[in-house]
């Protein structure tokens, strides 16, 4: 199976630094704006994307604790009745709601739109914000549901049979987008008679 790298730690965060920017310029200043990064990766890159925007916006360095938090899509995915199992993680509104903020939604590598689609729908119980932006750091494209990001850091084509991985330090260690060509699986009668068996080596 190939594997290639494609972003490095300076090429994240120059990926991110671009996006706070344009995030900043699209909301015309930090008024009224809230990220929320949805787990566990997304939210990794909205305190990240939180600690850029201290550095080059006042207004949001003084309030930064109560514009930050994170939205769990779990319970509002389209496959957990197929047998995909996925473990919930917390969902941090800041103290001053979403109620008419415009809410910045982070993820990692956005594809098939499905867990955008799911982070909606979270929103739908929590409040009625002004506006709902998108910022990813990949987009792979392949998207199932008509869903685009506002903001993103590096758009990568990609063929269908290659994955997409983002690796952070918080939660990996090292910093890193790398794509894998993922093998076919072979028919159990072409596969080698160890595979067949159930001999493991």
């Amino acid at each position: 199976m190939g594997t290639r790298t494609v972003l490095q730690n300076t090429d994240i965060t120059r990926a991110l630094t671009r996006i706070a920017h344009e995030i900043l310029e699209a909301n015309h200043g930090a008024s009224d704006l809230v990220l929320l990064g949805i787990p566990t990766r997304g939210a990794v890159l909205a305190e990240r994307l939180a600690a850029i925007l201290s550095d080059i916006e006042p207004e949001w360095a003084a309030d930064r604790e109560q514009r930050l938090g994170t939205l769990d899509v779990t319970m509002h995915r389209d496959d957990l009745g197929h047998g995909i199992g996925r473990a919930p993680h917390r969902t941090t509104i800041p103290t001053s709601g979403i109620d008419g903020k415009v809410v910045v939604l982070v993820d990692d590598v956005l594809y098939s739109g499905r867990t955008v689609r799911a982070a909606l729908d979270a929103l739908q119980g929590i409040g009625r914000p002004r506006a709902v932006r998108l910022a990813v750091l990949v987009d792979r494209g392949h998207r199932e549901l008509p869903i685009r990001a506002d903001h993103v850091g590096k758009n990568l084509p990609t063929a269908s049979d290659e994955r997409v991985t983002l690796r952070l330090t918080e939660t990996d260690g090292r910093d890193e987008v790398v794509i894998e060509q993922i093998e076919p699986q072979q028919p159990a009668a072409q596969q080698p008679a160890a595979h067949r068996t159930g001999v493991t080596s």
